[in-house]
């Protein structure tokens, strides 16, 4: 049952504002997944409700600034197995030391990016705007850290976006979700075929199931929340998360 909840959680969190993964891991881990497999079941688990909340999004698409939807797809694929990749050979305590200074990061950046953006605006003259190769350079290294742990990548990147191109967070999460969507798949066909993954069936398939539904009624409710209120709601999440991380260090 803790799974089963957490998997809805989770799967609504990440369809609203994103975060899921910082309700869904630490179930994972408290019924005896070890953490790096938990992290890895974490994606697997949390892919289908993903999908679902990108095909409930995907007439409200539109491209990313100057940057089209097909280019920035390609990036988070290739970031999101690199990433696997990298959470499959290498020892996770270094990035996971650097894990709550990045949701800091992305926290600050998202809640202040506007007034940032209009300082940076100011200070060169002209209104910032990030071209298509930097967008994509900056999409292809936060997919190598949403395939290497997952936590709060959507949020990450609405700050890059935020700050880069002047994007509201409301606006962008359509594709926000289809390219947290994109990292996902990627990262879990790699897991499914070079992890233990499917060792420890139960859970998985638990977390699975309660994700597809959160993920189907999350992406429902967000569609009808005024911007106002879901800015806050994933601002929310997101200094939630980064106070959560810090104690957990």
């Amino acid at each position: 049952m803790l799974v089963m909840f957490a998997g809805l959680a989770a799967g609504a969190l990440n369809a609203i504002g994103g975060g899921g993964t910082f309700v869904a891991l630490p179930a994972m881990v408290a019924v005896g997944v070890p953490p790096v497999t938990a992290n890895a079941s974490t994606t697997v688990a949390l892919v289908p409700g993903a999908v679902v909340s990108a095909w409930v999004y995907r007439k409200e698409l539109a491209p990313v600034g100057k940057t089209s939807l097909a280019a920035l797809t390609s990036a988070s694929v290739l970031g999101g197995g690199l990433g696997a990749g990298l959470l499959l050979a290498l020892p996770a305590a270094t990035f996971d030391a650097a894990v709550p200074w990045l949701l800091a990061f992305g926290t600050l950046v998202l809640a202040l990016g506007r007034r940032l953006a209009r300082a940076l605006s100011t200070a060169l003259g002209r209104p910032l705007d990030l071209g298509a190769r930097a967008v994509l350079l900056g999409q292809f290294l936060l997919a190598i850290y949403g395939g290497y742990f997952g936590g709060a990548v959507g949020i990450l990147m609405l700050a890059l976006w935020g700050i880069g191109l002047g994007l509201d967070a409301a606006t962008s999460n359509p594709a926000r979700i289809t390219q947290v969507t994109a990292v996902y798949l990627t990262a879990t066909a790699l897991f499914l075929v070079a992890s233990d993954v499917l060792n420890d069936p139960l859970p998985l398939a638990t977390m699975l199931a309660g994700a597809v539904a959160g993920g189907f009624v999350g992406a429902h409710v967000a569609r009808r929340l005024p911007a106002r209120l879901l800015r806050g709601i994933i601002l929310a999440s997101a200094g939630t998360m980064t106070t959560l991380y810090f104690l957990r260090g």
